[in-house]
C-alpha cells in the first residue's frame, strides 16, 4: 500500500486511505502528525464521523417502538450486527454490543461464573491485557474458583506453550487468551489453544482487541466460544463488540432486568445501547471493506487485511532493523521474522518512557507509554518503573513516518 497503482490491483493506495482521515491534517511545527498510538485507539475516517452524526441528527430514538425514528434505530442496529458478523465471520444473532471490551468481559465472566465453584479452574496468561485477567480473577473471590496463569517467555515475548498445555486439565472450565499482545505485538495461535482447551471440555474466550485491526478474525476457523473486540481499535468509535456461539448466548445465566429482551443477542446488552456508536462501528467495517474490490463484504475485508498485513510487516521490519542499530535501545517481543502485529515496544535505558514520548510528541510523533494495562508482561520484562514506549502502525502509517521516528530516536539517544 505504498503507491497509487494499488487500486488497479483491487486495493486503495496509501494516499487514498490517508485522504479519508481528517486527523491527517493536524500539524506540529509545520510537520504532519504521525499517529503511532493506534494500539490505544486509531483515528477515524470521515465516513465514521458522518455515520455517528447522521444517526444523532436524523434517527435518534430508543429501540422497538412503533414510530419511524425508533424503527430506523432498529434497522441501524440490525445492519451493524450484520456488518460485525461479516467482520468476524459470525452470524448477526451472535453479535452483541456494549460499552467496551472490558465491560463486556466482566459481564460475560460473571454470567459464566454463576455455574462455577470450588474445584473449578480458569486459565489466563501473563501476556494478556488486564481486561482479560481481572474479570476472571474476580471469580476467585466471588465463586471460589482457582485461577491458573500461563507464563510468558520474556526473551521472545511469546507464550510458554508447554506451560499452557500443563495448566489445562479436566478441572479447567474457561481458557481466556488474547489473540495478540497489545504491548508486544505477539500473535497467539488461537486455533491451537482452542483445540487444547476443548479437548479437556473447557470454554474458550478470546480477547481480539489488538488482533482485530491487523488480521481478519475468523471465529469459525478458530472455533472459539466467545470473542470480544473494540471498534475504536479498528477506526470506529468507542463501542465494544462481543461474539458468542448462538446456542451458548441463549443458554447463558445472565444478570439482567426481567422486562428486558431475553433472546440472543439482545439478552446480553444491558440498558440502552450507544446507538450512534453502533452506527459508527458498522461504518468502520464498511470503511475497511470499501478499500478493496470483491463480490462480498467479507471477501473485500480479506483483501484489505492481507494488504494491511503486508504493509505493516514491511514497516515493522524497517523499524525493528533501524531501532536495533541504535546503541542502548532495548526492543521487546518477537522479531519481524515471526508472525506478529505491526506494534513494537522499546526502552531507552535511563530515560522514562513518558519522557521519551514527550520528546517525540514535540516532533509530531505521537506514541504511547507505560504498561498499556498489560501489567504482568511488563513486570516480567523488568520495565514496571520506567515503562515501555509503544509504536503502532495503522492503515494510514507512511514509510516516511517510520524514518522520521528513527531520526528522532537517534537524536534522543545521541
Amino acid at each position: 500500500m505504498t503507491n497509487n497503482s494499488e487500486r488497479s490491483r483491487g486495493m486503495a493506495s496509501l494516499q487514498e486511505i490517508r485522504a479519508r482521515f481528517p486527523a491527517m491534517e493536524r500539524r506540529v511545527e509545520g510537520q504532519s502528525v504521525a499517529y503511532f498510538d493506534g494500539p490505544g485507539g486509531t483515528q477515524v475516517p470521515q465516513t465514521v464521523v458522518e455515520a455517528v452524526a447522521d444517526y444523532l441528527i436524523h434517527h435518534n430514538a430508543n429501540a422497538h417502538w412503533a414510530f419511524p425514528t425508533s424503527e430506523e434505530t432498529d434497522l441501524v442496529i440490525a445492519q451493524a450486527r450484520a456488518a460485525l458478523a461479516d467482520f468476524l465471520n459470525a452470524t448477526p444473532s451472535e453479535i452483541a454490543f456494549g460499552a467496551n471490551m472490558t465491560t463486556l468481559t466482566f459481564h460475560l465472566a460473571r454470567a459464566l461464573g454463576r455455574g462455577l465453584g470450588p474445584g473449578d479452574e480458569v486459565v489466563v496468561t501473563e501476556l494478556d491485557h488486564h481486561a482479560n485477567v481481572a474479570p476472571w480473577q474476580a471469580l476467585v473471590v466471588e465463586r471460589g474458583v482457582t485461577l491458573r496463569t500461563v507464563a510468558v517467555r520474556p526473551e521472545s515475548g511469546e507464550l510458554d506453550w508447554a506451560d499452557l498445555t500443563s495448566k489445562l486439565n479436566r478441572r479447567t472450565k474457561v481458557l481466556a487468551i488474547g489473540a495478540a499482545s497489545n504491548a508486544l505485538g505477539t500473535i497467539n495461535d488461537v486455533a491451537a489453544a482452542t483445540r487444547l482447551a476443548h479437548d479437556v471440555g473447557a470454554t474458550v474466550f478470546v480477547d481480539a482487541v489488538h488482533y482485530a485491526p491487523h488480521r481478519l478474525v475468523d471465529v469459525r476457523a478458530w472455533d472459539c466460544d466467545y470473542l470480544a473486540c473494540s471498534a475504536y481499535k479498528f477506526y470506529g468509535p468507542h463501542v465494544g463488540v462481543l461474539f458468542g456461539k448462538h446456542e451458548l448466548l441463549q443458554s447463558l445465566d445472565l444478570p439482567k432486568l426481567e422486562p428486558a429482551p431475553n433472546s440472543s443477542p439482545e439478552r446480553l446488552e444491558t440498558g440502552t445501547q450507544n446507538h450512534e456508536g453502533i452506527a459508527g462501528a458498522a461504518a468502520a467495517v464498511d470503511f475497511l471493506a470499501s478499500l478493496a474490490d470483491g463480490p462480498t463484504r467479507r471477501a473485500r475485508l480479506q483483501t484489505v487485511f492481507d494488504a494491511l498485513h503486508e504493509a505493516g510487516s514491511d514497516l515493522i521490519g524497517e523499524l525493528w532493523r533501524d531501532l536495533s542499530a541504535i546503541p542502548g535501545i532495548r526492543l521487546f517481543g518477537p522479531g519481524p521474522a515471526v508472525a506478529r502485529t505491526p506494534t513494537i515496544s522499546f526502552a531507552v535505558p535511563g530515560v522514562p518512557a513518558r519522557e521519551v514520548c514527550r520528546q517525540l510528541a514535540g516532533k509530531g510523533l505521537f506514541a504511547s507509554h507505560g504498561n498499556f494495562y498489560a501489567q504482568t508482561v511488563v513486570e516480567r520484562l523488568g520495565q514496571s518503573r520506567d515503562g515501555l514506549v509503544r509504536i503502532g502502525c495503522a492503515c494510514y502509517t507512511e514509510p516516511r513516518e517510520i524514518q522520521r521516528l528513527i531520526v528522532a530516536v537517534r537524536e534522543l539517544c545521541g
